[in-house]
């Protein structure tokens, strides 16, 4: 049995880690109602945006804007959309296991011919991808110390423009959806080039709590060509940014999940680590007690 000063060391431990732990979550419940309404404010106009795209787009031929223009993806870009840090539970594995996943199936050829990029927005993917020794464009590290939709549009400008130059022929992105502070699940969405309505139906098809986009017969000034050129490239970026938004407020959902979790076992381990010391305790005066008795029958003998 463990002497009592180790026991108290022990129990000193596990009670500051506790705090600091119970001090995190609350952090992480502060900043996740910020994130929650960024999301929430952003979504329905995204969702909108990228309905009335897919609509308009499904009756117009591919080189009616570069951004339609379906091509075979021989290079390969991936955004994955991790955090800066960790304590997250399993946040940040899992989306880089997604990613992982998707480029294993979907797109082993092109990795073996050296032809996958990463972009990597978050600390934990840029690092992850450049110790296996991806092609990792660029360093988004910074993007959360200033999250807004102008720092977002850079990182996306230099992808649509990379797409241009015949640089990539398909752009992938993988993040976090949030749902709720409890459930966050992992989503893997072709950005570009814009998917059609056709493809969209699949889509949602695929998951079951998308809502079916409607089919609508706009009237569309000046042209519906002009109209095009002028919101894909919109679109895109705010589908990016919505993607790091969905990401920021899973990110916090999943510490506080995690913290909260971490708080509970750390008390659990204090009343396992308590009944210790007092059992070692007891045995130590129960010692103590048997030597004097000992002691005093000896002298009295």
């Amino acid at each position: 049995m463990a002497n009592l000063k180790e026991v108290r060391n022990r129990i000193s431990s596990v009670s500051s880690t506790q705090q600091i732990t119970k001090a995190m979550k609350m952090v992480s419940a502060a900043k996740l109602k910020r994130a929650t309404n960024a999301i929430v404010q952003l979504r329905p106009y995204a969702n909108k945006l990228k309905e009335l795209l897919s609509n308009l787009s499904a009756s117009l031929e591919d080189g009616s804007s570069p951004f339609l223009q379906q091509r075979e993806p021989v290079r390969v870009l991936v955004v994955v959309v991790s955090s800066n840090r960790g304590l997250a539970g399993a946040f940040n594995t899992n989306v880089i296991k997604t990613a992982n996943n998707l480029i294993a199936e979907k797109y082993s050829d092109q990795l073996k011919a050296g032809n996958v990029s990463i972009v990597a927005v978050g600390k934990k993917a840029q690092e992850f991808y450049e110790r296996r020794k991806y092609n990792v464009i660029g360093n988004n590290t910074e993007l959360y110390n200033e999250l807004n939709f102008a720092n977002a549009s850079k990182i996306t400008e230099s992808i649509m423009d990379g797409f241009l130059k015949g640089q990539y022929d398909r752009v992938e992105i993988v993040y976090n959806h949030f749902r709720n502070a409890a459930v966050q699940y992992l989503l893997t969405e072709q950005l570009i080039p814009v998917p059609k309505s056709e493809e969209k139906k699949e889509e949602v098809a695929k998951d079951k709590n998308a809502a079916p986009a409607a089919q609508v017969d706009y009237i569309l000034e000046p042209s519906k060509e002009e109209i095009i050129a002028e919101l894909i490239p919109k679109n895109i970026k705010i589908q990016l940014y919505r993607a790091v938004l969905d990401s920021v407020a899973s990110e916090h959902g999943a510490r506080m999940t995690a913290m909260d979790k971490a708080t509970e076992n750390a008390g659990d381990l204090l009343k396992a680590l308590k009944l210790s010391y007092n059992q070692a305790r007891q045995a130590a005066i129960t010692t103590e007690l048997t030597e004097i008795v000992s002691g005093a029958a000896a002298l009295a003998g």
